[in-house]
């Protein structure tokens, strides 16, 4: 078998190639995608040449870790043409490396790390990624108070903190991305007086903003560090020193996360409407890439890969 996959060949060329499959596993589920999305965060640094160095890591690689498909036979579980959310495909495609490697028309993937959902998702599915991230970030005593950045992974945060009771402020100081808050406030930072918040959230991937975060803590307050940030961070230590500041940083989402961000939509607690606002077929990827990294507007920007089979 083989795919049609989106291959970054090294920083700042894209190309969509033909690769071979290799063998599925006795455990591996073949799935044939509809819809990935691009990341903004991780993807962005790839296709920059800024990513710090991973193990599994490097050039030529086929991005993507948020993807939806349909199961290509029953077996292991599934059944044929159920659709799921695949979090990438590791080690599908050979030589070409495959860390994340949901960008691509077909995989076989391990029937551990797919998960069925409600058919009337669609697309939207492609979201349980960043959502299963926003939960992880939760899973500290309490909900945050104050949330920075209003992108698709904030706003997940904040709808997550509200559906758990919450009432959260969020930081955005790009007019353009300050609307459709559902359920909380958005407000521009540098209007923001409060200086007792008990916990910040940053899902920013600002690596200059602890001084600012710290300065809007209370006394022994907390910080959790869930963005991804490419250069080291630093801070002022008197100012951190006098609250007794605490910083925590909120790691990749595990499967319990995933479970949880299932059963909260199906129970009608969280909504992922409004989040996709780019759509492109899979033939225009490079052009669909340079979107989702340069207009501010994009949201989340997903490819369609229906039509490359």
């Amino acid at each position: 078998m083989d795919a049609l996959a989106v291959v970054l060949e090294r920083p700042g060329q894209l190309a969509l190639h033909r690769l071979p499959l290799s063998e599925p596993a006795n455990d591996g589920v073949g799935v044939d995608i509809e819809w990935t999305a691009i990341s903004t965060g991780t993807e962005r640094l790839l296709f920059e040449g800024r990513m710090p160095p991973f193990p599994g890591m490097g050039y030529p690689l086929v991005p993507g870790y948020e993807a939806v498909g349909r199961v290509r036979a029953d077996g292991l579980g599934f059944r044929k043409g159920e659709r799921v959310f695949v979090p990438g495909a590791a080690g599908c495609f050979g030589e070409v490396r495959s860390l994340f490697g949901a960008a691509a028309s077909l995989l076989t993937v391990p029937a551990t790390r797919l998960l069925s959902f409600d058919e009337r998702l669609g697309e939207q599915g492609v979201l349980f990624a960043l959502a299963a991230t926003a939960h992880h970030a939760l899973a500290g005593e309490q909900l945050p108070e104050c949330i920075v950045g209003h992108g698709v992974l904030g706003r997940l945060l904040a709808r997550l903190t509200v559906a758990l009771g919450g009432e959260p402020v969020v930081w955005e100081s790009n007019p353009d991305r300050a609307a459709d808050a559902h359920g909380y406030r958005v407000i521009d930072p540098a209007r923001d007086e409060r200086r007792d918040y008990r916990l910040i959230c940053d899902v920013s991937g600002d690596s200059s903003v602890l001084d600012r975060l710290i300065s809007h803590l209370a006394p022994g307050g907390e910080i959790v560090l869930a963005g991804f940030y490419s250069t080291p961070l630093n801070f002022s230590f008197p100012p951190a020193f006098m609250r007794e500041a605490r910083i925590r940083v909120a790691a990749q989402w595990r499967p319990d996360d995933l479970l949880a961000v299932r059963a909260l939509i199906d129970s009608g607690k969280l909504s992922l409407d409004g989040l996709i606002t780019h759509r492109e077929a899979a033939t225009s990827a490079a052009g669909a890439y340079r979107t989702a990294f340069d207009d501010p507007t994009c949201l989340k920007m997903t490819l369609d890969w229906r039509a490359c089979a």
